[in-house]
């Protein structure tokens, strides 16, 4: 099924009982899937996914799949969210750098958890959406920037975790170089046709471990901005 960018408009923002049974039945769903990380399914639980979605979304912002957000890009499925979090076993404070804001659904995630959040958006439309989004309030841990995810932030680092949310042709250089030693990076690695998901695990100045994977399907990581 296709739904166009325009959908990005209107949304809705209360929180019924109903949406809180939706995503009670999505965190038996992805309990089921393989995600054990109480955690994670706890902040999958509180966070109102379809707050980052158009009102068109709304009976649907519960199922298991990923949803276009507008400027070519999606809110991604609650199973990769959940996944690549997992993978990052995010503790209290925990100082994240995130590579590809778009919704902010998965900031919001990941500050739930108890992380500070430092998010890089490259379209300055999904950039300035998510920074005016009162539900971004109630997270004062998350900090937004506009720039190229390539280039990380230099300024701020070194981070204890790093996301990429978006599929990266190779592992970024840069990124790996604003990680601390211990810490982890997450991100799905290849080209158009699929990518596998690793976890760079950094063991020294110029050391790296390399974890591989499932397959995931994401939206290619470029560089500069829009």
């Amino acid at each position: 099924m296709y739904f166009p960018d325009y959908f990005c408009g209107m949304r809705n923002f209360e929180d019924t009982w109903r949406h809180k049974g939706m995503r009670s039945k999505l965190v038996e769903t992805l309990r089921e899937k393989g995600i054990s990380d109480e955690n994670v399914l706890n902040a999958i639980e509180k966070v109102p996914r379809h707050f980052f979605m158009d009102t068109a979304f709304d009976d649907l912002a519960y199922q298991d799949r990923a949803f276009p957000i507008g400027e070519g890009q999606t809110i991604s499925q609650p199973y990769t969210v959940a996944y690549q979090t997992q993978l990052l076993e995010i503790k209290a404070f925990d100082k994240v750098l995130e590579i590809g804001t778009g919704s902010g659904y998965q900031a919001c995630i990941l500050a739930e958890m108890g992380a500070r959040v430092f998010t890089i958006e490259r379209q300055k439309k999904l950039y300035d959406s998510f920074k005016t989004f009162f539900f971004k309030s109630n997270y004062p841990a998350i900090k937004s920037f506009y720039g190229d995810g390539y280039e990380g932030l230099p300024t701020y680092a070194p981070f204890d975790k790093v996301i990429v949310t978006a599929a990266a042709p190779y592992i970024p250089e840069k990124l790996l170089q604003q990680l601390k030693i211990g810490g982890y990076m997450v991100v799905p690695v290849g080209g158009r046709e699929g990518q596998r998901m690793f976890r760079i695990v950094k063991k020294g100045d110029d050391h790296y471990e390399n974890e591989v994977y499932d397959n995931f399907s994401f939206v290619p990581m470029l560089g500069g901005k829009k």
